[in-house]
């Protein structure tokens, strides 16, 4: 391979250390900014990060209960899953939500864009506002046990600010949405179940 830079890195080579359908490792030779050699692995995704923040007529938001294998515990989070590269990521978020908790909605925005951990991953996460439920049947995939209950937004927010949900699409959604809301700068049905939930006891 020739040569190549990424920013102040120079990349000697890079060699594929494992992949599967959903992952790629790459372990780069690097120069360092400060000239000593080194190795820089970074995990690259094959599908974009989605999440999505849901509210039914009465302001309750959907959440997903499951295990997470990675840090072995049961974590409670908004619909979230991956998305095709190639597939326009409001398509990918409309079949997450109805995988996973049956609801179809009716109204759609987007919400926030960011890195989920950039200092060893590619990946990026897309995340969208969705209202005006319609009830349906899940349909999650084989590998997922879930479990589904509502919470109205300031529950949500109490269980991220207090530590007790720690799943980063889901905090960042909920902080996100709550200062959008603050902002004036959620959709106006998203508001007003957010503004409303800081002064319901």
């Amino acid at each position: 391979m020739r040569k190549r830079h990424i920013g102040p890195w120079n990349i000697q080579s890079d060699r594929i250390a494992f992949e599967n359908p959903w992952i790629r490792v790459i372990d780069h030779k690097v120069i360092h900014p400060d000239g000593s050699g080194g190795e820089y692995g970074v995990v690259s995704f094959k599908n974009l990060a989605i999440g999505i923040l849901a509210f039914d007529k009465d302001g309750m938001v959907p959440l997903i209960g499951q295990h997470r294998f990675p840090l072995d515990h049961y974590s409670w989070e908004l619909p979230e899953g991956g998305g095709p590269l190639d597939i326009a990521p409001l398509e990918s978020a409309k079949r997450e939500l109805a995988e996973e908790t049956g609801f179809h909605a009716h109204f759609w925005a987007p919400l926030c864009t960011f890195d989920v951990s950039n200092s060893v991953t590619d990946e990026r996460a897309q995340c969208f506002f969705a209202w005006g439920l319609e009830a349906g049947k899940a349909a999650p995939e084989g590998s997922e046990a879930l479990t589904m209950k509502t919470v109205r937004f300031k529950e949500l927010l109490d269980l991220v600010m207090n530590g007790e949900i720690t799943d980063s699409l889901t905090v960042t959604m909920t902080l996100t949405a709550y200062a959008k809301a603050l902002h004036g700068a959620a959709p106006v049905p998203i508001s007003e179940h957010i503004l409303a939930a800081r002064t319901r006891k």
